[in-house]
């Protein structure tokens, strides 16, 4: 055999060199799928052959061989599916699509990130591809029904006002019970600084920021992720990452584009003029007054003429609208070997569907970093931002409540007087005249900027420090001309300029180190704070006439001015320790010093330790094939609170301004408690993660209980004092609950694809110790106290209407055999039972769909607005009758749950009436939206990278026993005010249309 192969070698080299050369080239480049963002360093070979090249910065790669087309290339890059294609030469672009494997998804842990696989605490991290488009002010309202554990609010239908979210519950009174925001590393103000009332409403300061800007949100809730941010972390953080460029990417250019209308889905059905003006003369007669002076008969008799006789004035058409939406977006990302860059602009406009109310932000981004070497890398985020309103009070209130005139002005009353001029109705308004004449207008420039530095000292050390700073100017003003109620009779202006200004300074030093099976992590690091904000405002009082708006040219002008400091020092530390990536430890601490306390309690201690077994990694699982991971997890940490206090909550302060005998003076203003401290939240978390046939099946669940100590309360004192209240640590909190989230890929091939993400979470919510009740809202609604969950509705409990009197029938919870306060009973609150979102994506060759709901089961809302409106006649000329009052209890026998109009009778009067407490349970289809991507080929002669189509449709369909039109409606942005339903306009139905280009 060896003499035969010795034999033939030398023919089997000449026969190579004989034959011809054939020379095949090929030309090509490597594209994220999604982005269409090149991908440098993507390796390529072709099959069955050694020929391998990598693609360069843009992602183009080259072959010359001798291989005969066809063949077939293997294509694969970190982080991304494999693939293989056939290449016949010429030139092809290859689309990689990013690996669905969210256990290899990179999450921001605080100041430090790490694979989901690896963690511990609960961390969603979410993209706002499908929510960005929800016609809403501020981006964390897009989020409800996207997380689980964290219920969102939104309250009204005015675009850019304030939410209410909470995560995992709430666990505070008077202190804050917002999350933390963290943009780009910088703790961000989270709190209105608006001053001029608009019915209880304020607005959001989350609103300044760009949707678009936004690459990613993490949302950190139990206290192994909240831990780092010690005295921050009580009601969790929310880490917003903002886009960044690549290196070696190409410039690429990104154009969005969208114009939409929105329209409220339903508006109140109100009684006409002839029906208010029967429901008021059988009032009359029901309450003793005789059929010959009842208010509505013939003129000739003495009254307003017959019901017949009276018209119907329609109020509420003259306010509500069709509004304008409009949006616009353009960037410029890329990079080269050592520089990154993300520079953007963007304008968003929006019309409320309540006249004149409008919202409008301007923002300019600029994101850089640059490799100075290989161990030194320095960037910079900007984000800039002006937002202007155009405000009206949507809420409660009388003077100047633009809805509340529409709303509760009987319609047979005529807007215009015996003379023909325009007046004001029932104690509100004229309607014409407040659309014609409302001036009320805010303008809020915003800057959010860090500056960072980040060393490697070695391979597995690093340091980083940064500067942050969030400056907020907020500009308001208002005048109320003289046909005005708040303007009578000269006329009022106010103007008033906020600004709150933070500065952050932090510095970390990062080790990581892997020995074998054993992996290690250190991070220490410190954080030192300043905020301040200061006020400057100027009301004038009567003006020569209403041409006449500065407050210079008032004839009575006053003025207020404040300033307020709070700092922080913060000293934190984390270990971490991997064995085999199959047990996952960490313990951390968190050091605070505040200078809102006094000496002896400045400093808050907020420890956290975790530990994680991953049960796959285990010989008894590793082949189990169905099961992708399984992970166990637990937790137990402190955090703390005093955000929402005072900033000089414990001193003894003293006020100026007190003259005497025209004498300057001052006078005591606030006892001083150097004992008040932090208030501290203990959380335990117990979660699993688990997913199913190679990760198309994904459960998270977690089970928590938090418990507030210390909480921070401003207690009541007695009138002799000579002071109101008193800061102290007077209240204990509990939440507990669970939370679950299930991610399917249901389907997934070449042309087709079907994904489901669904989550419900449920919290309780007790007040577990409060020496004494306290209530809040309109009519003492809501009621504070130990052993009830916080707001709590506080109501007298109508059992049903009796069928032979017609008299509401209450409960006598004592038995005294009269009704009094002391029968006023907690009957459920604004906490749900449970609430979640679901979310459907679908993709069909070009096409793309996402269908969202988000939901609700079992919170009360009280329908303040009925509480008006289903008074009988008993009001007659000062509010409003709804419709369902025709439904009325009428005679003996009638089965009813509207009781007959009868003013005398207390029962159909009584304030705070269970019959108003409603059940705010709803199903809301909350975004829909369909898509079409332009295929490729058909761009590259337009030299497009892509172009897509989209039609989106927001608060299509809303299912709720709830007899209001927005089960989510709030009158009042206070905390201890929430589902009050009075005055505020509903989340509108919407549809835009818009078109995304890149370059």
């Amino acid at each position: 055999m060896f003499l035969l192969f010795q034999f033939f070698t030398p023919f089997f080299a000449w026969s190579q060199q004989t034959r011809p050369i054939v020379n095949s080239t090929l030309n090509g480049r490597i594209l994220d799928a999604k982005t269409r963002s090149p991908l440098p360093g993507t390796r390529i070979h072709i099959k069955g052959t050694t020929h391998e090249v990598s693609a360069d910065g843009d992602g183009r790669f080259s072959f010359v061989t001798g291989q005969k087309f066809p063949y077939t290339l293997i294509v694969s890059f970190v982080g991304y599916e494999r693939r293989e294609v056939i290449a016949n030469g010429g030139y092809i672009d290859i689309e990689l699509k990013e690996l669905n494997n969210e256990l290899n998804d990179v999450v921001v842990v605080g100041y430090v990130t790490q694979q989901r696989k690896n963690m511990i605490g609960s961390i969603t991290k979410l993209e706002l591809t499908d929510t960005k488009d929800i016609p809403a002010g501020s981006f964390d309202a897009q989020l409800q029904g996207k997380v689980a554990g964290v219920q969102i609010s939104s309250n009204t239908g005015v675009p850019g006002e304030a939410i209410n979210i909470r995560l995992r519950g709430a666990t505070s009174i008077n202190a804050a019970n917002s999350p933390l925001y963290v943009v780009d590393g910088v703790f961000i103000n989270g709190n209105s600084l608006q001053t001029i009332g608009t019915g209880g409403k304020a607005t959001s300061p989350i609103a300044d920021i760009n949707p678009s800007d936004i690459e990613s949100v993490e949302v950190l809730k139990d206290a192994d992720a909240t831990a780092l941010y010690g005295s921050r972390g009580a009601n969790g953080v929310i880490l917003v990452t903002t886009k960044r460029g690549k290196y070696n990417q190409k410039p690429k250019i990104n154009f969005n584009t969208s114009f939409g209308w929105a329209k409220a889905a339903e508006l109140w059905e109100l009684t006409t003029g002839p029906e208010h003006a029967t429901l008021v003369n059988e009032n009359w007669l029901n309450t003793g007054g005789a059929f010959a002076s009842r208010p509505f008969r013939p003129v000739a008799e003495g009254g307003r003429g017959t019901p017949e006789e009276q018209q119907t004035y329609d109020r509420l058409d003259q306010v509500f609208r069709t509004a304008g939406l409009a949006n616009y977006d353009l960037s410029l990302s890329g990079g080269t070997n050592g520089t990154k860059y993300y520079i953007a602009g963007g304008y968003n406009e929006q019309e409320s569907i309540l006249r004149p109310i409008t919202f409008s932000r301007a923002t300019f981004k600029v994101n850089v970093d640059q490799k100075i070497n290989d161990q030194v890398t320095i960037g910079v985020s900007n984000t800039f931002g002006r937002t202007h309103r155009n405000q009206a009070r949507a809420g409660d209130g009388p003077a100047g409540g633009l809805l509340q005139a529409a709303l509760h002005t009987p319609t047979y009353l005529s807007p215009l007087n015996d003379q023909g001029v325009p007046v004001g109705r029932a104690g509100f308004d004229n309607v014409d005249l407040l659309l014609q004449y409302y001036d009320v207008h805010s303008t809020s420039l915003r800057y959010i900027g860090n500056l960072y530095a980040e060393i490697k000292l070695s391979p597995s050390l690093s340091f980083r420090s940064s500067v942050g700073v969030d400056y907020n100017n907020y500009d308001e003003s208002e005048y109320w001309n003289t046909f005005l109620i708040s303007g009578s009779p000269a006329g009022l202006a106010t103007s008033t300029i906020s600004q709150s200004t933070s500065l952050i300074n932090e510095q970390t030093l990062t080790y990581r180190k892997s020995l074998g099976k054993h992996a290690i992590g250190l991070l220490l690091g410190n954080t030192l704070q300043s905020d301040v904000a200061t006020f400057t405002g100027a009301t004038g009082r009567s003006f020569a006439n209403n041409s006449f708006k500065q407050i210079s040219s008032a004839s009575t002008t006053t003025g207020t001015q404040g300033w307020s400091k709070n700092t922080l020092a913060s000293f934190f530390a984390k270990a971490d320790y991997n064995y085999e990536g199959k047990y996952l430890f960490d313990v951390i601490v968190r050091a605070d010093g505040s200078s809102r306390f006094g000496e002896n309690n400045r400093w808050g201690y907020f420890p956290s330790v975790g530990a994680a077994w991953r049960l796959k990694k285990e010989d008894f699982l590793s082949d189990v094939g169905f099961i992708s991971d399984f992970k166990i997890r637990t937790s137990y940490g402190i955090t703390g609170n005093q955000n929402g206090i005072d900033d000089f909550a414990r001193l003894g302060l003293w006020s100026g301004g007190s003259s005497y005998q025209d004498s300057p003076g001052t006078a005591p203003l606030q006892l001083a408690n150097p004992d008040l401290k932090w208030e501290r939240t203990k959380q335990f978390n117990m979660g699993t993660d688990i997913s199913f046939f190679a990760d198309r099946l994904s459960v998270e669940f977690n089970y928590y209980r938090k418990y507030t100590d210390n909480g921070l309360l401003a207690m009541a004192l007695p009138g002799t004092t000579g002071f109101s209240t008193f800061t102290s640590n007077a209240v204990e909190i509990s939440n507990n609950g669970f939370e679950l989230n299930i991610s399917s890929v249901n389907v997934k091939n070449e042309e087709f694809s079907w994904n489901t993400s669904f989550n419900v979470a449920q919290n309780k919510n007790k007040v577990e110790k409060l020496a004494t009740p306290l209530r809040y809202g309109s009519r003492d609604l809501i009621l504070q106290q130990q052993g009830t969950p916080l707001y709590s509705f506080w109501v007298y409990n109508e059992l049903y209407v009796d069928a032979q009197t017609g008299n509401s029938v209450y409960e006598d919870v004592n038995g005294d055999g009269a009704i009094t306060v002391a029968d006023r009973k907690i009957m459920g609150s604004i906490w749900p039972k449970f609430f979640g979102g679901l979310t459907n994506s679908f993709t069909y060759k070009g096409f793309d769909a996402n269908v969202f709901f988000s939901f609700s089961y079992g919170n009360k809302v009280y329908n303040h607005n009925r509480f008006f409106g289903e008074g009988g006649g008993a009001r007659d000329a000062a509010r409003i009758i709804f419709a369902s009052n025709n439904d009325r209890w009428q005679q003996p026998g009638d089965v009813t749950d509207t009781p007959r109009p009868d003013g005398i009778n207390n029962n159909n009067y009584k304030d705070g009436g269970s019959r108003w407490l409603e059940d705010g349970s709803f199903l809301r289809l909350k975004a829909v939206s369909l898509g079409y991507s332009v295929p490729k080929p058909l761009l590259r002669s337009v030299r497009l990278e892509g172009l897509r189509v989209f039609v989106t449709g927001t608060n299509l369909l809303l299912f709720t026993k709830y007899k209001g039109l927005d089960p989510e409606s709030s009158a009042s942005s206070d905390q201890n005010q929430q589902g009050i339903d009075l005055g505020t306009p509903p989340q509108p139905r919407a549809v835009q249309v818009g078109i995304n280009l890149t370059l």
